[in-house]
Parts: C-alpha cells; structure tokens; sequence
C-alpha cells in the first residue's frame, strides 16, 4: 500500500511521459541481465535501479503500442507507466521476501523497493533532461547517441552511489571476495 502511495505521488508529478523508447535489443539485453546480475551477486539496491528503469521502458513500449492501435483514454501515458513500475510486486511473489529496513532515515521500506523506485524515476528524469537539452540545441542532440548516453550514465552514476553508499547496512555486504 505504501509502495503504491509513494509510487503514484512521484509518478503523478511528472507531465505525459515520452513514448520514446530504447530500441528492442537494448530493452532484451537489460532485462536477461537483470537476473545475471543477482546471479553474480550484485547487490540488490543496485540491481534494483535497472529493474526500475527496465520497467519504465515496458512502460515507454506500452504507449507506443497503444498509441499504435490509437488506443486514448484520460491520463493514459501516467497510468501505464504507473502500472509498469508497479508489476515489481511479481518480483516479491516469487523471488523475494519483503523485509523493511530504515532507509536513509525517512523510509521504512524494502531496499529492493527503493531502488527500484528510484531507477524508475531516474530515467523518467533524463529523458526530460534530454528532451529539454535538445529542444534548447534547436531539435538537435548535441553529439551522436546523446539519447542512449544521458539515461545510460544518469542510471550508472546512480548505481555507483547506491553500491558506494548502500542505502541501508544490510546491502553493505561486499560485490566478491577474494
């Protein structure tokens, strides 16, 4: 109930979304890595960020398919992207236990939750970011694959910050030993 509360308020501030997504291989290759990833034991939170982002761009392919069968109803492009992010609950039904900790210290949710909202957001937010830097370029991108590098490097750095600064103690675990 909180996830959805949390998930719709920051969600629901955002202007229609751009049903402009990564191309079809990218969208494959991010979510077979996903599961290699937790295999390798690479931490949930960051982990976590990508399953966001992977599940925004769902989102992103769901409009351009309902705006392909002319498919229109009252704030369309928000609720499927809401309903894209929310589908992480599945994770939870099979592949995780919900366990809530402290987060920073305003939160008290699942860390895997966390990040994934927090990808989710990221990459909603860059693409803006690119949308507004190539409209003040005159339409154009500043340099070749800017689309792909801007949303790309957003989600890295946060992935870097999460597994430098885990969100809570538990995901303070090493990546390997050696």
């Amino acid at each position: 109930m909180l996830f959805s509360l949390v998930l719709l308020c920051a969600l629901l501030t955002f202007k229609s979304a751009f049903a402009n997504p990564a191309c079809a291989v990218c969208t494959i290759a991010v979510g077979a890595s996903l599961e290699i990833a937790r295999h390798l034991g690479v931490d949930d939170s960051v982990v976590g960020v990508w399953a966001g982002a992977f599940l925004v761009l769902l989102g992103f392919w769901t409009i351009k398919w309902f705006d392909k069968k002319n498919l229109h109803f009252a704030y369309r492009d928000t609720v499927l992207i809401v309903l894209s992010v929310a589908m992480i609950g599945f994770m939870y039904l099979g592949k995780l236990n919900y366990h809530a900790e402290v987060v920073g210290f305003i939160f008290y949710l699942d860390p895997f939750l966390f990040s994934v909202i927090v990808g989710a957001l990221v990459l909603i937010l860059s693409s803006e970011f690119y949308q507004w830097m190539k409209k003040k370029n005159g339409g154009h991108a500043h340099f070749p694959f800017e689309k792909v590098f801007v949303p790309v490097a957003s989600l890295a750095l946060t992935s870097a910050y999460f597994y430098y600064y885990p969100i809570c103690q538990k995901a303070a675990e090493p990546l390997y030993t050696f």
